[in-house]
């Protein structure tokens, strides 16, 4: 996994901070893979909050992951739940690394 582990922390912390404590993050895409160089961050969590307010909680979360990290290019997938799963979620659960 290419993330610094104060990089996760921060993570972390931010998903917490924004979509409560029982939100749950992986990272998912090319810095799951430590042979590979540069990329973006994919991240994808899951969370109790309802769907309506998701999409302004993402990018309040992106906000501050830009803050916090620096600017960085951050992809945020989020399914809230409840609803139903999208290929993109079920790619990112198997092949990503929880960050927990």
């Amino acid at each position: 996994m290419r993330l610094t582990p104060e990089q996760a922390a921060i993570i972390r912390s931010a998903a917490a901070e924004v979509f409560g404590a029982d939100a749950r993050v992986w990272l998912f895409g090319s810095r799951v893979d430590d042979a590979k160089r540069g990329g973006d961050i994919d991240l994808y969590l899951e969370t109790a909050q309802t769907s309506a307010s998701v999409v302004q909680r993402q990018a309040r979360l992106w906000s501050l992951l830009q803050q916090r990290l620096g600017e960085q290019r951050i992809d945020i997938v989020v399914r809230a739940v409840g609803t139903r799963p999208q290929p993109i979620h079920e790619i990112a659960r198997l092949t990503g690394v929880p960050l927990a």
